[in-house]
């Protein structure tokens, strides 16, 4: 209890005292000047642009404090938000993305970076108040140097509303539709809306929950916010203020300007011009962005929405801008130049001074603002007049003691935090996410470093009591000493690690919850009346009240009205047969075959009973995993657990340590992280001195898993063999040898582990890889196992077998759906065949170092599509 209330009183303790000279960066920066900021390492400059934020609140200016912050990229610009973040959570982060395409592409930016580019845009327009807080803009190079709707356009395409107000349904559809909203029948992402009568709901860009418009006539009665999974309200809400979706407004003037401008640009249209055909239909073609200019009078740059505020320029800015003048003028060159290609696919650019500044431009615009200039090297010697030494370094790499085995990387660091706290610094290890950070708390302490206090921000790290350790969540990938405070990162201790942002997970809905998930025509399953045909939505009048009722077609033109409100009466038919026999209203067949299958499940349920009921009765050893040594074990996972991954691993360690032999399956899609989670299950069991088979159904797989297994519990007193047809015989004879008197702890192998010459002296638990290309012999050996030992199943196709004991409950079931790291979604696009488009993706895939395949619809094609490629 004191811990906690000295972390509250340090929350609303003093800002922390600044890391460098603040008085005389506000003085410069009101005076117009350039800074120089240099010995800024990595992360540190968040802490640094904390500090200039909050001096130039305290100066106190006549209008709103904004701080505009370029980073090289959209990764460093989030590692740059999450250290800010930690410095300095009082202060308001606007985040201002660039497109996530090429210049000249036939794609546009994602719906979600266009939402969040004009909520920044409008937060901006028409913020002029100095009773705000203060605020900084992170952007990147690539989005600074693109021009962006005009300011006045911005701050006028908005949209207001409170209950009580006169507000048209039809006026407020309009404006959905004109500003980038997609019509559906149930709302559930960003940028859509529905309209059921009197009520609109609809999902806003910046707001957490999508929210329902209840209207009596032309009165807006009441704004609530609702969950777009089960659709139920979840609070009030004053007052609603809409920002467009899209950059593109297409409204009637807008779409006479395009068309204007686009016959002034590249004269008379002809057939075949799709763009200007889908704009001049009020339609939305895929790459509009990409002739934003068109459809405004002029477009301002960025920069012009700052009001003149400082800008804090990443190190290296110039040499990115560079680049990126130079690729959209390639991109432009090339797009012109083909052109003249015989059966080219019409694209006509715009020039690049339209959408985007000119180098001369940026330096001149540069030239006017006061910036800052941050860079991890020293000062250049007799550079500029106004250099400011921040006095940071990066901070101490304990790769040396990674690289030698024999080294003790976590005494290393204790040591060294332990010398950092005798020189009276305060001390803050870092941790990418709530779990690593508390894990690497755990184990420092196991290696003799007092257990910490957790911290969420500076000012409550600055606030503890010496020498206490601040641990914290901050993204940074290499700590670093500035002044009496030193930053160490999970980086530096644990080497690189792959980390993604965490996203809320989305429950599973219900099968059928919503009217607007049947489509006219489906068959329908009652459970009363059996398989019939749904019709539509019938409004029938019963009692003297209209009531709203779905039409169901049975039968002998046999009809049924089930009220709305029954709907989970239904559920789909499980067939996509499109002559499914309807059922007869009061007939007996459906009645039949309910009886025949009740008989068939209850015999079934038997079985399953009989085996739920014999496993409960066994008991099996309680493997726990000790608590520091297993952090440890954990630590060297050079990834970020996806929250699956995580509540996956938590499942296994509970069955283990539950004494009843665990039988679950782990379901998820290849590369998602099975395999980490039956790390964690064979080191619990290894590590309390009980035999692990890992088995896997071909030889290739066994060296994979064999090679995992062996890195991970390297300097670990855990003895790990392979048992293949890919191994000698003498070292098959060893390993077998092992396994039968409790040498080899970790076996992994093929199905030759089943066989009844492999005696184990104390089996502990059983993993099965892709159980569904063992045999039948070898699943009856396996059922078998399952009531003696621990059985772990994992698996990216179950058999249907499988699948149902998992889902009927028999079996534990545990499904990885979150992607990792390097996994992104798929993102699929249709357009007519480009050249350029194709040779930019293959090149872009080819520097990431991945694969691609080009895939041709005949085999006769694959000559000419080979030597299209070997052209291009």
């Amino acid at each position: 209890m004191a811990n906690a209330a000295r972390l509250v009183a340090s929350s609303k303790a003093a800002e922390p005292s600044p890391l460098l000279d603040v008085n005389r960066v506000t003085k410069a920066l009101g005076a117009g000047k350039h800074l120089h900021l240099s010995q800024v390492p990595d992360g540190f400059d968040a802490f640094v642009a904390a500090d200039i934020t909050r001096a130039l609140a305290r100066a106190g200016q006549e209008r709103s404090v904004l701080l505009v912050h370029v980073a090289r990229e959209g990764q460093r610009a989030q590692a740059f938000r999450d250290a800010f973040t930690f410095a300095a959570p009082e202060i308001e982060i606007l985040e201002f993305p660039a497109w996530d395409c090429q210049p000249y592409d036939r794609v546009s930016p994602q719906a979600a970076i266009e939402a969040r580019r004009m909520t920044v845009l409008s937060r901006l327009a028409r913020s002029k108040s100095s009773r705000e807080r203060p605020r900084i803009l992170s952007t990147t190079v690539s989005a600074i140097l693109q021009r962006v709707p005009p300011r006045t356009a911005v701050a006028a395409e908005s949209f207001s509303a409170a209950p009580g107000n006169s507000v048209a349904t039809d006026e407020l559809v309009a404006w959905l539709e004109t500003n980038g909203f997609l019509r559906s029948g149930t709302v559930h992402d960003t940028g859509e809306y529905a309209v059921r009568g009197g009520i609109v709901d609809l999902f806003a860009p910046g707001m957490p929950q999508p929210v329902r418009l209840d209207f009596f006539g032309h009165t807006l009665e009441s704004i609530r916010t609702f969950d777009p999974e089960t659709q139920r309200s979840t609070g009030q809400m004053r007052s609603l203020d809409l920002v467009p979706m899209s950059e593109v407004q297409l409204t009637s003037d807008s779409m006479r300007r395009f068309r204007q401008a686009y016959v002034t640009a590249f004269g008379a249209q002809t057939r075949g011009d799709a763009l200007y055909e889908a704009v001049s239909e009020g339609r939305r073609p895929g790459g509009r962005d990409h002739w934003l200019p068109l459809f405004y009078p002029g477009l301002d740059p960025l920069l012009d929405y700052a009001d003149g505020c400082p800008l804090m320029l990443d190190g290296m800015a110039d040499d990115v801008a560079a680049e990126r003048f130079a690729i959209i003028t390639d991109h432009h060159d090339a797009r012109d130049a083909a052109q003249s290609k015989p059966m080219a696919t019409v694209y006509k650019p715009l020039p690049p001074d339209a959408l985007y500044l000119t180098p001369d431009e940026w330096r001149e615009r540069l030239g006017r603002l006061p910036q800052i200039r941050a860079t991890p090297f020293t000062a250049p010697e007799g550079g500029a007049s106004d250099v400011v030494d921040c006095g940071g370094k990066a901070g101490r790499s304990f790769a040396a003691e990674r690289a030698d085995e024999s080294a003790k990387v976590f005494d290393a660091a204790v040591t060294h935090v332990r010398a950092l706290q005798a020189e009276g610094k305060t001390v803050v290890m870092a941790g990418w996410s709530d779990g690593s950070r508390e894990r690497l708390r755990t184990v420092l302490a196991e290696h003799g470093l007092k257990k910490g206090e957790p911290v969420s921000s500076l000012a409550q790290a600055l606030g503890l009591p010496k020498p206490t350790v601040a641990f914290a969540v901050i993204g940074l990938e290499q700590g670093f000493e500035a002044g009496n405070l030193v930053i160490v990162g999970e980086q530096d201790i644990l080497g690189d690690r792959l980390i993604r942002n965490r996203k809320k997970s989305k429950r599973a809905q219900d099968f059928l919850q919503d009217v607007s998930s049947l489509s006219a025509g489906d068959f329908v399953v009652h459970v009363d009346h059996g398989i019939g045909r749904f019709v539509g939505l019938r409004t029938i009048e019963v009692g003297g009240a209209p009531h709203d009722c779905l039409e169901l077609h049975y039968a002998g033109s046999d009809k049924l009205f089930l009220p709305a409100e029954n709907l989970e009466l239904l559920s789909r038919y499980g067939s996509e047969d499109n002559d499914a026999t309807l059922d007869r209203l009061g007939g007996a067949g459906w009645q039949t075959r309910k009886a025949r299958m009740k008989n068939r499940i209850r015999e079934i349920a038997h079985g399953l009973i009989k085996i739920a009921a014999e496993r409960t009765i066994r008991t099996a050893p309680k493997l726990v995993p000790p608590e520091g040594v297993y952090d440890e074990f954990a630590a060297r996972f050079p990834y970020d657990e996806t929250e699956d991954q995580a509540s996956s691993i938590e499942a296994v360690l509970g069955d283990l340590a539950s004494g009843h032999p665990m039988d679950r399956l782990i379901c998820g899609d290849v590369g998602f992280g099975k395999t980490e989670v039956a790390l964690r299950g064979a080191f619990a069991a290894a590590i309390n001195g009980t035999q692990v088979a890992v088995v896997v159904p071909t030889t290739l797989l066994a060296r994979q898993h064999y090679k995992s297994f062996s890195q991970r519990f390297a300097g670990l007193p855990v003895r790990v063999a392979q048992m293949s047809r890919m191994v000698s015989a003498a070292e098959l004879k060893q390993s077998r040898a092992g396994v039968a008197d409790g040498t080899v702890d970790i076996v992994v192998g093929t199905h030759a582990l089943l066989g009844k010459t492999v005696s184990f002296k104390d089996l502990g638990l059983v993993i099965i890889d892709e159980e569904q290309h063992f045999g039948v012999a070898h699943k009856e050996r396996l059922k078998d196992l399952r009531a003696e030992v621990h059985v772990l199943t994992l698996s990216a196709t179950p058999i249907p077998r499988t699948l149902q004991l998992a889902m009927t409950g028999v079996r534990d079931l545990s499904i990885i759906a979150t992607p990792p790291v390097d996994r992104l979604a798929v993102r699929t696009t249709i357009t007519p065949f480009d050249e350029l488009m194709v040779r930019e993706a293959l090149l872009r895939e080819r520097y990431r170092g991945g694969q691609s395949f080009y895939v041709c619809p005949r085999i006769e094609d694959l000559e000419e599509a080979s030597a299209f490629l070997r052209q291009s």
